[in-house]
Formats: C-alpha cells, sequence, structure tokens
C-alpha cells in the first residue's frame, strides 16, 4: 500500500458549516506557529513541481493525482475564497480527468473528494450538492481500495459524518460516523490520524468508556509511530498532531 507523506483529513467548511475535522483542512488545524511559514512554502513549492509535471504530461495518471494532492495540500494555506477556489478547481479538473481515463483511479476518486472539500469551503450556495459528490467520491474510493492513504476514505467518510448537519439539512449521522472513523482504526491501527479522531469524536458524544479505551491505545501507540513517521515530510503531521492530542488530553481532565 502506498504511505502517502501527511494525514489527510477533512476539515471542510460547507457554508455555514464547519465539517472539521481535521482539519483539513489538513494542515489548516495547525496553531499560527513559526513553523507554519515553512509548511506554507512546502506545500506551494510542492503544488508548483507537481503542477509543471502535469502540464508536461497530462496523460500520464501518477502526476495527475499527485498534482490533485497537492493542490489540496496548497489551498489549504489560501489567502484568500478566491485563490482557494482557483487552486482547488485546479486539482478537481485534473482528478476529473483521470477518473475519464481510468474510473478505476482510486487516488483520482481520492482526491477529487479532498480538493472538493477544499471548493466546498468557499461556497455558501451550493455546499450541500458539493458534500453528496464528496460523499460518493470518497465511497468510491474505499470500495477500489479502503486501505488507500491508510484508511483515508473511511477516514474521511466518518468525518462527513461527524461534522455535517443531519437530515434534512445535510448528510450527518453519528451512526455512520461511528462505523467508518471505527473501520478506519481496524484497517490502518497505527496510524495517529485515525485514533485522533476517532477520539475527537468520542470526546464529542461524551462516550467515556470508549474514550478511556482509546486514551490508553493513543497513549501507546505515539511513541511508536514518532520512529515510523519520522523526517521533513512528517513535520506538519506532527506539529497538528501533538496540538490535538493535548487538547484532548486537557478535556479528559475536566
Amino acid at each position: 500500500m502506498r504511505r502517502d507523506k501527511k494525514g489527510r483529513e477533512l476539515f471542510a467548511h460547507l457554508g455555514w458549516w464547519c465539517l472539521s475535522l481535521i482539519g483539513l483542512v489538513a494542515p489548516g488545524r495547525l496553531c499560527l506557529c513559526e513553523d507554519q511559514a515553512a509548511f506554507a512554502k512546502r506545500a506551494e513549492q510542492n503544488y508548483q513541481e507537481a503542477r509543471k509535471k502535469f502540464q508536461n504530461s497530462t496523460n500520464d495518471a501518477e502526476a495527475a493525482w499527485q498534482f490533485g494532492r497537492a493542490c489540496f495540500d496548497w489551498a489549504d494555506f489560501a489567502k484568500d475564497d478566491d485563490q482557494r477556489e482557483s487552486v482547488a478547481n485546479e486539482g478537481i479538473a485534473a482528478c476529473r480527468q483521470l477518473i475519464a481515463r481510468d474510473p478505476k483511479s482510486v487516488a483520482g476518486h481520492y482526491y477529487l473528494a479532498m480538493d472538493l472539500g477544499q471548493l466546498a469551503q468557499t461556497k455558501t450556495l451550493g455546499a450541500l450538492r458539493i458534500v453528496q459528490e464528496m460523499e460518493r467520491e470518497f465511497k468510491s474510493a474505499r470500495d477500489l481500495d479502503a486501505k488507500f492513504d491508510d484508511a483515508g476514505p473511511d477516514r474521511n467518510l466518518g468525518l462527513l459524518y461527524f461534522q455535517a448537519p443531519g437530515w434534512p439539512a445535510s448528510i450527518g449521522s453519528r451512526s455512520k460516523a461511528r462505523q467508518h472513523l471505527e473501520r478506519s482504526v481496524e484497517l490502518a491501527p497505527d496510524y495517529p490520524e485515525n485514533h485522533l479522531c476517532l477520539l475527537e469524536a468520542y470526546l464529542k458524544w461524551d462516550d467515556r468508556k470508549d474514550v478511556r479505551r482509546e486514551l490508553k491505545i493513543v497513549e501507546e501507540l505515539l511513541p511508536k509511530a514518532r520512529k515510523d513517521f519520522t523526517g521533513d515530510a512528517w513535520a506538519q503531521s506532527w506539529a497538528d498532531w501533538d496540538k490535538r492530542w493535548k487538547k484532548i488530553r486537557e478535556k479528559v481532565k475536566k
């Protein structure tokens, strides 16, 4: 399984709704700290490089989905909605082209959904339609490869159902959120993002028994994960994970 270099979640603001997760705007969850400028610079550089590679080889499947991924990451640092929308649409177009050529491209469906999440943050009207398309694309990705991006399809479906309002306003559902978040942990138990998302949901639902169980798991997991997910490519993820883990522990103490 291809292991992505960053935790990818979806923190999308759909109109007045905050589908956050995680952030994601992925990195968007990070604090305004001295490292953020470096993270933004890295995301922009990756975007420019991926864009050039895709433009030079628009029929290359890997170049297409990598550009879609880079658009998602760079859009997270957009200075305003216009820039976010523009970058997101570039990624959406690249992924749609890829899916048209290869309907079974798990990466194409997955990063299309992620870039749609960025686009949704810029919309007030029409956000529900985008959310529904995100749901379809994540489901398609899951059906093709549920373990992609460390169980990313189930993780992001869980986050969609967790943060979105319920029917009839949107697709929110506690039971579906629980199902998919718990499934992501089953599929990729060594990935911190999955456990943190599940813990945040348990806390929101005041499921104290599940919180205690998951806390113990994460406490044992993080030291090992620091050895497995190392280097500059993971610095942004750890800044996010450490911040959220600290916040979770503070909530539990109250």
